[in-house]
């Protein structure tokens, strides 16, 4: 608990929002002024009104009334001033928060980029190994047997995918890392089995929930050629979602912030808040429709529940050779 306090303290966002409660505080203190000012101001006009009734023997307490306006008018001038220079501390800082909010939405999606470039080298790789192959060249349940062994020893190496899968020509399931009754399940009619095959190239779906995984996932699906570039069937991974919360739950913003991973609809499917996921929908902040406008990076000043909020953006550019499926992330900071 005092680690995570020490962390919120020196959290930028945290510290600047501080600076700004002082900063009205400075405010509260300089309209004090203000009224002192103009109380002296009031002062001296009535002073002037009973200077004058005085006739000659008031021209004394003239000056002194004079004085006295001279005063408030400098009070009020230099008041005017400190106000200029508060909003504009005000509007420095928001613009601080902005831009580092931006740059961590920015650093989140392309962590996240990374660790899906991995998967989706991962399946080309695995893909051209002997093993996959010979399983869908032989098919017989000695090179079934060799297929499965591999897969789960992958799958017990790297931890970060639920199952994998070989599929053939037809789209039948013929061996499976994990979860054997989907042997024989025919897969022809699933979208990552036919646009691997009419593309003969890498396909990744988006995210979403797998029953036969229980879990959030993400196929990453790779055609597996023979030594003459022929399709021999497909071999298929599920990425095990779960592994991205690591990278969401380690940003390092305010209690009092949100951050979310949202697809090319708008729809949650990264956030502190697991209950969100595939739940909720960003479409109608400006932040997500600039986005969807073609924006890749950003900020907006937006209120949510009547409080002013900043909601900073950044859009995938892909990593290397994945391109990344126009997901975004998106970042709110409570600035009121």
């Amino acid at each position: 608990m005092i680690k995570e306090k020490i962390e919120e303290r020196l959290n930028v966002s945290v510290l600047l929002n501080e600076l700004k409660q002082a900063n009205k505080q400075m405010k509260s203190v300089v309209q004090t002024i203000d009224q002192v000012a103009s109380q002296a101001n009031l002062l001296s006009l009535n002073s002037a009104i009973e200077a004058a009734r005085a006739g000659e023997a008031g021209r004394g307490f003239s000056v002194v009334a004079n004085e006295i306006k001279r005063f408030s008018l400098q009070s009020k001038q230099a008041n005017d001033k400190s106000y200029e220079l508060i909003n504009n501390i005000q509007q420095k800082a928001n613009e601080v928060i902005a831009v580092r909010t931006a740059d961590v939405a920015y650093d989140t999606i392309d962590k996240i980029d990374r660790n899906l470039f991995e998967r989706n080298c991962d399946v080309q790789a695995w893909a051209t190994f002997k093993e996959i192959k010979s399983c869908l060249l032989e098919n017989d349940r000695t090179s079934q047997i060799n297929a499965t062994r591999f897969m789960k020893q992958i799958v017990d190496i790297y931890e970060v995918y639920y199952d994998m899968f070989v599929v053939n020509r037809a789209g039948v399931v013929i061996a499976s890392s994990v979860n054997q009754k989907l042997v024989g399940e025919d897969m022809s009619n699933r979208t990552w089995f036919k646009e691997t095959m009419d593309t003969n190239n890498v396909y990744v779906s988006d995210m979403y929930f797998s029953k036969a995984m229980n879990g959030y996932t993400v196929a990453y699906s790779c055609p597996v050629r023979d030594d003459k570039g022929s399709i021999l069937g497909v071999f298929t991974t599920r990425f095990n979602w779960s592994f991205i919360y690591d990278i969401i739950d380690s940003v390092k913003i305010s209690s009092q912030s949100d951050l979310f991973v949202i697809n090319n609809q708008g729809v949650v499917i990264g956030s502190r808040n697991r209950n969100e996921i595939l739940q909720k929908n960003l479409t109608s902040l400006t932040a997500v429709k600039k986005l969807m406008a073609g924006e890749e990076y950003g900020y907006t000043i937006e209120k949510e529940f009547g409080q002013e909020k900043i909601f900073a953006f950044c859009r995938t550019k892909g990593y290397n050779a994945y391109k990344g499926k126009e997901w975004s992330v998106i970042v709110s900071e409570c600035i009121d």
